[in-house]
């Protein structure tokens, strides 16, 4: 999910500071996940999801999709 995430974030050029404004999750949490240290849930992945436009899950080709 981290790895997705941090994807998400290179191709739309975000700032962690923008993405938590976006989806209104503290910029140290995401800071963390993308760090490995800690782990989201489930409210947090939907809310990230939504501010970068795209499923954070692992889909069945590791790609995301659902």
């Amino acid at each position: 999910m981290a790895r997705h995430l941090a994807a998400a974030i290179d191709a739309q050029h975000l700032s962690l500071r923008r993405l938590a404004t976006a989806s209104e999750v503290n910029r140290q949490a995401i800071a963390d996940l993308l760090a490995g240290r800690s782990w989201p849930d489930v409210a947090t992945v939907a809310r990230l999801g939504r501010a970068v436009g795209k499923s954070l899950w692992p889909g069945p080709n590791g790609d995301g999709s659902v």
